[in-house]
């Protein structure tokens, strides 16, 4: 029996399954010990199970809930062997100033940010030359593509879940958010690739963020930790040395970028102004983003011009089909006026649908649509494609990426809007690449001047950081302070009785919301650990991602 392995013990009649998580405990006085129901194979490493404490008070969670992440998905009886390396550091086409920048750092951070055309093959060599290393990728298909580097280059690689076993045996583990948690014998480096990308956050409860334990994992093994972004957090600026490229390779590293100014643009062309109409109408391969779903998502009536709204609770109706939904109370109702009971309505905020309609007429040819909802569905075959930003994550390669409506991002009522707009701005130049390639990004603004705007424009990023460390600083928002969302049946209470800590600010209600703020984490994730938790359900998010 080892630290870490999975067993099953009776508790009332029933068999539960739990980890064991010390060994050679005398029990306490008048205690007698039961025997173990079953083995259930091997589970996390020791140092994984003091991972998981520290991240259950972090992130104001259960360990239960992350030690089921660092578990197998099968039963895992025994390792296999060590897979040999067929190379050596030397023989890696590694990024030199990676290298050293590994060898100095020790157990801190090192942040190396790379333009969005720029290639990650050497930055991946360069973590594993030291040994096995951990990759965490954004999704899964950077998953399979870095793992193939590695074994072209002659590197073992276990790509997690899958091969958890192997990992634990000794290999560089290559996976999603996920491998977090993955053990990795001889672990040597740790390397997270496109840190600022959303995907690393859990969202469910403890909204765990990988990017933040592969930093603690790290600073634990005492082996250094590598971020790679084209636009980094601030977050990742504060825990990281920063390897910045040269200006020049910068600049060539980012798109071409043409920013049409909606405010000189005639508003009855609507979304499609004279430039975008040029463009889709070329022979170019050309890519729509447009973040809002159905046909329409607000309507007037053509005859009285009352906007569309729902009859009992008097909020705005959209209109994802033929019908009016509401999305407040999910009233439905027909397409009429509750006005005056006119049938034409004008459209407002054209959705996706509508969209792909209105360029499919345009350009007379046809146009797909791609959402979220298109799951795995084939790539689309059309010249033209109208979609929301999954059709960045499902499109590999284009000639140009439109953004619609970018006003949306740049304006979104979240503290982190300006890195999200900026995050998709340079996933949308991974698809149409650097200017070499001849790539463009077109990006319709009514804010032309705003610094993400500028950020993009200019192929520097640190317009955004600069801004947003002072915007935030002042408004009190992370990385500045500490901040935690709590939500449920049971978040009065246990509102109530967290306000009265020191150090404590307590925001709202606002939606059945509240925010509470702290000077830093320790001072916020201690005060959520010490205050009881009362019946009912309750879910506190800590660091939320779009408040």
């Amino acid at each position: 029996m080892r630290v870490g392995d999975r067993v099953r013990v009776v508790l009332h009649g029933r068999r539960v399954g739990g980890w064991v998580v010390a060994v050679g405990v005398e029990p306490p006085p008048g205690v007698a010990l039961r025997a173990l129901a079953k083995w259930s194979g091997r589970g996390p490493t020791p140092d994984l199970i003091e991972l998981a404490e520290w991240a259950a008070w972090r992130w104001a969670g259960r360990p239960a809930s992350l030690l089921r992440t660092a578990s197998p998905e099968r039963v895992v009886a025994r390792l296999p062997a060590a897979a040999p390396r067929r190379s050596s550091p030397s023989e890696l086409a590694a990024d030199r100033e990676v290298m050293a920048a590994l060898s100095a750092a020790g157990s801190s951070g090192v942040l190396v940010r790379l333009p969005p055309a720029a290639p990650l093959d050497p930055v991946v060599l360069a973590a594993v030359a030291p040994g096995n290393a951990l990759i965490l990728c954004p999704t899964a298909a950077t998953a399979r593509s870095v793992g193939g580097v590695l074994r072209g280059a002659g590197v073992p690689v276990a790509r997690h879940p899958r091969d958890w076993a192997l990992g634990a045996a000794g290999a560089t583990v290559v996976g999603t958010r996920a491998a977090a948690w993955a053990p990795v014998a001889g672990l040597a480096a740790v390397l997270v690739i496109d840190e600022h990308d959303e995907a690393h956050r859990q969202e469910q409860a403890p909204t765990w963020h990988a990017r933040d334990v592969a930093l603690e994992r790290a600073l634990r093994a005492g082996v250094p930790c590598v971020m790679t972004s084209p636009c980094p957090s601030l977050e990742a600026l504060d825990a990281g040395r920063l390897l910045a490229p040269s200006r020049a390779d910068e600049r060539a590293g980012w798109p071409v970028v043409d920013v049409i100014d909606m405010r000189r643009q005639d508003p009855r062309t609507g979304l499609l102004s004279p430039p975008l109409v040029r463009l889709l109408r070329s022979d170019r391969r050309v890519l729509c983003v447009l973040n809002r779903t159905g046909r329409a998502r607000l309507l007037a009536c053509r005859a009285c011009g009352e906007l569309a709204r729902c009859e009992h609770c008097d909020a705005a109706v959209a209109q994802p089909g033929e019908q009016l939904v509401c999305a407040r109370c999910g009233t439905v109702r027909p397409a009429v006026c509750a006005s005056c009971g006119a049938s034409r309505l004008r459209t407002l905020r054209p959705g996706v649908s509508r969209t792909r309609d209105e360029i499919a007429a345009l350009v007379g040819e046809p146009v797909d649509e791609v959402t979220a909802t298109s799951g795995n569905a084939a790539a689309p075959r059309s010249r033209v494609a109208v979609g929301t930003e999954a059709t960045l994550h499902q499109i590999d390669r284009a000639d140009a990426v439109a953004f619609l409506d970018f006003d949306q991002e740049l304006l979104a009522p979240r503290y982190r809007a300006a890195e999200q707009a900026l995050g998709l701005l340079a996933r949308a130049a991974r698809v149409v690449g650097g200017k070499a390639g001849g790539g463009r990004l077109v990006v319709q603004t009514h804010v032309p001047r705003h610094e993400v705007v500028q950020a993009a424009l200019n192929a520097d990023p640190t317009r955004v950081s600069s801004a947003e460390r002072d915007r935030r600083t002042q408004l009190g928002f992370p990385p500045a302070t500490a901040l935690a969302e709590v939500s449920g049946a049971g978040a009065d209470v246990f509102v109530s009785a967290l306000g009265g800590r020191p150090g404590i600010e307590v925001l709202g209600p606002a939606g059945g919301r509240w925010l509470v703020r702290a000077p830093d984490h320790r001072t916020l994730c201690d005060a959520l650990a010490a205050t009881p938790r009362p019946p009912g359900r309750l879910r506190v998010a800590v660091d939320p991602a779009r408040v």
